[in-house]
């Protein structure tokens, strides 16, 4: 099995996507996963460029890599200077790492009217300052920027710069799709003619203007090259650069070479979503291989095809890159998608007439505006409710919300709750940023003397949705909540066309839930009676 080489440079060109930002205890962070995860080299920054980046690179220094290698990046001199007077390629090497990457010009037009150069003072640039790198006993890679837009224009000096490169010692030359619009035929064909005259291995680094920056990479390798540059998640400038986390599995699992230790692939999602997480951002839930909804299956005939065999409707088994298989249920969903829906909360199977008719209430609660597939703690709800396994813990006796603003001062909401518990009556009030924080401060404040495990879950966030602007201020809306504990996260929803209203209902489905979880097997199921009038509510 080929071995191709992973080079990963989230902490450097992936840190210049619009809204990303990264501490140096952030970089180091995801280092030592990069580490864990396998990847060869990891770029950390440009030392010469700003204060944070050479401090990442002295605490790098300590972290006991298995793994990775270490990368500073660079650019090679300025013109008319000397590699000694260059205050870039002085950091590159203050740096304290076994490896650089340098980036040169091998487009003559970004010769000309980007560096303000003549094209044989730029070759001139190019070699002293490998050739300085490397004296310095430091590995090279040489990064040719806008590489195939320079070669669709001018060849023969697109080729001379790698050879000038390659003469002054790099040990790597990896070709750029700089601004991202090539596409993969052309990158096969024009990797295929540098493939055959370069004597160093050739690498790749592709961006996603076109979309197509993985593609590109793919088309890369194929034609020759061993070296594969991208970002985790596909962060980076403008419109990203290539996916890592999809170049990964697509290497691996469907061009049958080699990229991480053995074992590790089944980490990938994992350390997608954590990067994702220290740098505060959020993922796409349709990301190929990791996101949530990659392996999601929502119509009836697709849930009733995988649950006979997954091939039908999935490439790969979401468990080989750490993911995993969900059923959605809504609106285009059949009994086969409820079946697997009780089986994943652990309840019993509904006898077939129940169970459809449960089909056409969520189908019924979906046209009035509620979603499920993306309130997965409110459809466990619901259907413990119709299996008996609900239990009320407690009852709403009355509810007011005062928001009050004065003059210039911020808004101060007061939640004014009576709740029934048992036989104690709770009346209590909490103020709150807003009335949603007043209303969930109130009810905990109500409730945590009976239940105090609900110290451990909070809610995590919070989306409002206008489901008919027709209506002005009178539409219905529907409210998603997410909450959490240390051992995961659920969604729970409302719909009403009072948004106070159809917030209550979110945050005591995500309250409500999590009790009965917690207190399942320890308390009395309801009276028969009891249950069935739930039901018949219900069904």
């Amino acid at each position: 099995m080929s071995k191709i080489y992973l080079y990963d440079t989230t902490l450097r060109d992936g840190s210049q996507g619009e809204g990303i930002s990264l501490s140096v205890e952030d970089k180091l962070k995801i280092v030592s996963r990069l580490d864990f995860l396998g990847i060869d080299y990891i770029e950390g920054g440009w030392p010469g460029s700003n204060p944070k980046d050479m401090e990442f690179f002295h605490q790098a220094a300590r972290l006991p890599l298995s793994s990775s290698r270490i990368t500073a990046f660079g650019s090679t001199r300025r013109p008319g200077i000397t590699v000694e007077a260059d205050s870039n390629l002085r950091a590159l090497v203050a740096a304290g790492v076994g490896t650089v990457t340098i980036v040169g010009k091998s487009w003559d037009f970004h010769v000309y009217a980007a560096l303000g150069t003549s094209l044989a003072e730029n070759l001139a640039m190019i070699h002293e300052s490998v050739a300085y790198l490397r004296g310095r006993g430091l590995e090279v890679i040489y990064d040719a920027e806008h590489f195939f837009d320079g070669f669709k224009r001018n060849p023969e000096y697109a080729l001379e710069t790698l050879r000038v490169a390659v003469r002054a010692g790099a040990g790597w030359v990896v070709l750029c799709d700089t601004n991202g619009g090539c596409l993969p035929q052309e990158i096969s064909a024009i990797v295929s003619q540098v493939h055959e005259v370069m004597v160093v291995p050739l690498g790749i680094h592709t961006h996603n203007d076109g979309a197509l920056a993985v593609a590109n990479s793919l088309a890369a390798v194929a034609a020759g090259v061993t070296q594969v540059q991208g970002t985790i998640n596909g962060w980076g400038e403008r419109c990203g650069n290539a996916d890592l986390v999809a170049i990964i599995p697509n290497l691996e699992l469907k061009m049958g070479y080699g990229c991480l230790p053995e074992g590790k692939m089944a980490h990938l999602t994992e350390v997608s979503r954590y990067v994702a997480e220290v740098a505060n951002v959020g993922q796409p839930a349709c990301q190929p291989f990791v996101g949530v909804s990659a392996f999601a299956h929502k119509g009836g005939i697709h849930v009733n095809a995988v649950m006979k065999h997954t091939d039908t409707y999935e490439h790969i088994s979401p468990e080989v890159v750490g993911n995993q298989r969900r059923i959605l249920v809504s609106e285009l969903s059949g009994m086969s998608s409820l079946v697997l829906k009780l089986k994943e909360a652990g309840l019993p199977e509904l006898e077939p007439a129940r169970a459809r008719l449960m089909v056409e209430k969520i189908k019924e609660l979906e046209y009035q505006g509620y979603q499920f597939e993306g309130a997965e703690g409110s459809l466990e709800l619901l259907l413990r409710r119709i299996v008996g396994q609900y239990r009320q813990l407690f009852k709403l006796e009355s509810l007011k919300v005062i928001v009050e603003k004065k003059s210039e001062e911020n808004v101060v909401a007061e939640a004014v709750i009576k709740l029934r518990v048992g036989e104690r009556v709770v009346h209590t009030a909490a103020e709150g940023d807003g009335p949603v924080n007043a209303m969930d401060n109130a009810l905990r404040k109500a409730l945590v003397g009976f239940y105090p495990q609900l110290a451990d879950m909070h809610l995590a966030d919070y989306k409002v949705r206008v489901l008919d602007g027709n209506n002005g201020t009178a539409a219905r809306v529907r409210v998603l909540i997410e909450s959490r504990d240390r051992s995961g996260s659920w969604s729970t929803i409302g719909v009403s066309e009072n948004i106070i209203e159809a917030s209550w209902q979110a945050l005591v489905d995500s309250m409500e839930l999590y009790l009965l979880k917690t207190e399942i097997g320890s308390q009395e199921p309801a009276a028969g009676r009891q249950v069935s009038e739930v039901r018949e509510n219900l069904v």
